[in-house]
């Protein structure tokens, strides 16, 4: 069976990340963008992050610019823009597709394990969230319009 043990990832500063490493944490697993209107989530995002951190939680962000352009900067403008404008200390991720053929491992195998709307494996937009429990398994995918603190009582439920 998979989990997100069997995935490594690289962060925004090009380093390996090997998810084996993230198993025994509740992780939210979101694709990003700069200049979305679902942009003003990331504040949502840090402050479950720092509501939870100490009791094992993590948010990774993926940026992906698949969804009108909107992540257009490198790595290095993304967190620049995380960290002013949001206070970011979550990890930012490099920047991945989620869909199509260069789509990212890990985002192939959420979106099987946990489909959209009537089936739907693509994800349509931005701001797609994923809850990982501490084993490593896919528990529930969430829209772009599911705000980060509509998702606090599925974290806690996981912690």
């Amino acid at each position: 069976m998979t989990t997100i043990a069997d995935f490594s990832v690289e962060t925004n500063k090009g380093e390996k990340l090997d998810l084996k490493d993230k198993v025994g944490k509740v992780l939210l697993v979101v694709n990003t963008a700069s200049k979305c209107g679902f942009t003003p989530q990331y504040d949502g995002l840090e402050k479950l992050f720092q509501d939870y951190r100490e009791q094992g939680f993590e948010v990774l962000a993926f940026p992906c610019n698949q969804f009108g352009g909107q992540e257009p900067g490198n790595a290095e403008e993304i967190e620049q823009f995380c960290k002013v404008n949001f206070g970011l200390t979550f990890p930012l991720m490099q920047k991945i597709d989620v869909n199509g053929a260069d789509a990212s491992p890990l985002f192939d195998w959420m979106k099987r394990e946990a489909p959209g709307l009537m089936g739907s494996k693509a994800i349509k937009w931005n701001f797609t969230k994923f809850l990982i429990d501490r084993e490593g398994n896919v528990v529930k995918r969430y829209g772009p319009t599911d705000a980060p603190a509509a998702i606090a009582s599925d974290i806690e439920k996981l912690l």
